[in-house]
């Protein structure tokens, strides 16, 4: 049983929607008491880092998210919810993240753009991934659906699973043992977004 961990802050309905597609059984869950009860977890997102930390703070979600990916239990961060695995995010400001990824979170530097490009990153791009049991079945390049003014930098490159090109080069999937996290939003990717999210339930 995979729960989705609700905590106000992001479209759990299109993310359970996308599991059903594949199968998977989900709850969404509220209740951090409950979290150790499944076998998978997942941290969607969107919106602001800040607001996020709040939103888990106020709820008693840290600890028991940090739990929980110390069990070795298989945990995604979809988006906003892959950021927030990094120790630290510098959107409005400087905050601390969960820490289960080291690395930080960073806004777009325009000024290292290959050519003029908007921000936020919006649409179809293409990931180039290294081998791992998310990508199982998919090209070593495959297009995803991204949203996002802010992207991950990981202080150790073999966690970074999964790159893209936007401006520059930066990580857009990582993993850390049994912690995961994907920028492009795999509920809006069509069949690609759903193999990865097939491939989540099966590891």
């Amino acid at each position: 049983m995979i729960g989705i961990v609700d905590y106000n802050m992001g479209n759990l309905a299109s993310v359970r929607n996308a599991f059903a597609k594949v199968g998977a059984q989900t709850v969404v869950e509220s209740n951090p008491e409950r979290f150790k009860e499944y076998d998978k977890l997942i941290l969607p997102g969107v919106g602001a880092f800040p607001d996020a930390m709040e939103h888990l703070r106020e709820r008693g979600m840290i600890e028991a998210i940090k739990e929980f990916a110390a069990s070795s239990k298989p945990i995604l961060g979809i988006c906003l919810g892959m950021q927030l695995l990094f120790e630290s995010s510098e959107e409005f400001g400087v905050h601390e993240g969960l820490g289960l990824i080291k690395g930080k979170v960073v806004a777009f530097d325009t000024s290292k753009f290959d050519r003029a490009l908007k921000v936020p990153h919006m649409g179809w791009n293409r990931m180039f991934t290294k081998e791992h049991p998310l990508f199982k079945g998919l090209d070593e390049e495959h297009y995803l659906y991204f949203v996002h003014s802010f992207h991950a930098l990981c202080a150790n490159e073999e966690d970074a699973i999964g790159k893209t090109v936007y401006g520059y080069e930066f990580a857009s999937a990582v993993a850390h043992k049994n912690v995961m996290g994907i920028q492009p939003h795999p509920e809006k990717s069509h069949q690609n977004g759903l193999k990865i999210l097939e491939n989540f339930t099966k590891l």
